[in-house]
């Protein structure tokens, strides 16, 4: 899975899909009820995801830095190159030299510029909680959020992924995918923003990280197979009984 950060999403190519029953009574289902059938749909379809696949937040953390507009399977090898170095810490990552953590980094392509996000986010977790991520678990959700956007190079969806992936906060996480379904099936305005799209989950559902993190994982899934941005294959979708 591919970080994007809360950049622009692109507008979705139009899709027509025939309907039923499940799908024409979606319509004037109410929305946290549309989510939970959906997200029922797909554990039928793709059974669990699994994610993040990380031994601690910390590695979480680091990992959703690193998987910012890249495939999972690079940054998981960037992720392999920082344990394998013997400095797997916030303080011993910052103590590296930059050309060596950037030559860490680079099977996650863009290494510099990577390089630069993570001693940023380092220093952060250094001066915050002493490199002890998980001890941020137990403070405010709102008030670690914040914190974290106002790191350079973090944007919202890996602000995000690092509370309810890292941490286990019921803060949804949002990304492309998230955005291309939600527009097709007529939940939101194509140009909502990630805010928005945020808050349309938050809003419809209960506050249980364990469900926002499945859910997630589930449309990331059905997003890369099937609700691609060209050519989307709904007639075999998980998610095309719902269409409009």
């Amino acid at each position: 899975m591919a970080l994007h950060d809360g950049s622009a999403f692109a507008k979705p190519p139009a899709v027509r899909g025939e309907g039923n029953k499940r799908g024409g009574a979606a319509r004037g289902m109410k929305r946290g009820e549309l989510f939970l059938q959906m997200h029922e749909a797909m554990a039928e379809a793709l059974g669990p995801s699994g994610w993040w696949p990380a031994d601690s937040p910390f590695e979480m953390a680091v990992g959703a830095v690193l998987a910012q507009n890249t495939n999972w399977a690079g940054a998981s090898r960037a992720v392999a190159n920082l344990r394998a170095s013997g400095a797997f810490s916030a303080r011993g990552l910052l103590d590296l030299p930059r050309a060596t953590l950037e030559e860490l980094l680079r099977p996650a392509g863009h290494f510099r510029v990577k390089a630069a996000r993570l001693v940023n986010l380092l220093e952060w977790l250094d001066r915050e909680c002493d490199g002890d991520v998980a001890s941020l678990a137990s403070r405010d959700m709102a008030a670690v959020r914040e914190g974290l956007l106002a790191v350079r190079g973090v944007g919202p969806e890996t602000a995000d992924s690092i509370l309810l992936y890292g941490l286990g906060f019921p803060s949804f996480v949002v990304d492309a995918y998230t955005a291309r379904i939600c527009a097709r099936h007529a939940l939101v305005p194509e140009e909502a923003g990630y805010e928005e799209l945020r808050e349309l989950f938050m809003d419809a559902l209960p506050a249980d990280a364990a469900l926002y993190n499945e859910l997630h994982a589930q449309l990331v899934r059905v997003g890369n197979a099937w609700c691609r941005p060209r050519a989307p294959r709904c007639d075999a979708c998980p998610l095309r009984e719902f269409l409009p």
